[in-house]
C-alpha cells in the first residue's frame, strides 16, 4: 500500500500539475472546510439560538452537516490512491462548488429574517448545489468501478 501512495504521488495530473501539489492544495481546502464548518456550528449553537426562530436554526445546521461531510470527503479524496488526478480535481471542483452553493444559501435562507435583503428568491441556489455534491460523489464511484487500479488489483486476484 505504502509503494501505491508513493507511486501516486509521483504521477502527474491532465493538466500538468504535479499530483502531489493538488492533493496538497485539496487537503487544504478540506482543513479549511472543516475549520469553518466548526465555527460556523458553534455559531449556530451558540449565538444563532439568541437571534432567530428554532425552525431557522434547524436549517442552519443542516447546512452544517454537509459542510463538515465534505470536508471528510475531500479529506479521504486528498489522501486517496485509487482516485486518478483528473477524477480528484473534477471531484474538487464539484465539492467546492457545491458547497459553497448547497450550505452557503442554507446558511442565508436561515439568516434571511435578519438580512437587509429576501433571499428567498434566490433558494434555486439550493437544489443546484446538492447536484453538484451528488455529481462529485458519481464520479468518486465511477472512477472506482471503472478503473483498475494496480494498487489494488492485487487484492481482487
Amino acid at each position: 500500500m505504502v509503494f501505491c501512495v508513493v507511486k501516486t504521488l509521483s504521477l502527474v495530473n491532465f493538466t500538468g500539475i504535479n499530483l502531489r501539489i493538488m492533493e496538497r492544495r485539496i487537503l487544504a481546502t478540506a482543513a479549511f472546510l472543516g475549520m469553518t464548518g466548526i465555527i460556523l456550528g458553534a455559531f449556530g449553537a451558540h449565538g444563532l439560538k439568541k437571534i432567530v426562530e428554532p425552525e431557522s436554526v434547524a436549517v442552519f445546521e443542516t447546512g452544517v452537516r454537509y459542510h463538515i461531510y465534505h470536508a471528510f470527503f475531500l479529506l479521504f479524496i486528498g489522501s486517496s490512491a485509487f482516485v486518478t488526478a483528473k477524477a480528484k480535481k473534477t471531484i474538487f471542483i464539484l465539492t467546492i462548488i457545491g458547497t459553497l452553493f448547497f450550505s452557503g444559501s442554507i446558511y442565508l435562507l436561515a439568516l434571511n429574517a435578519k438580512l437587509p435583503f429576501d433571499f428567498r428568491p434566490f433558494g434555486w441556489i439550493t437544489p443546484i448545489g446538492g447536484l453538484l455534491l451528488i455529481l462529485a460523489w458519481a464520479v468518486l464511484f465511477l472512477n472506482i468501478v471503472r478503473k483498475k487500479h494496480k494498487c489494488y488489483m492485487r487484492y481482487l486476484k
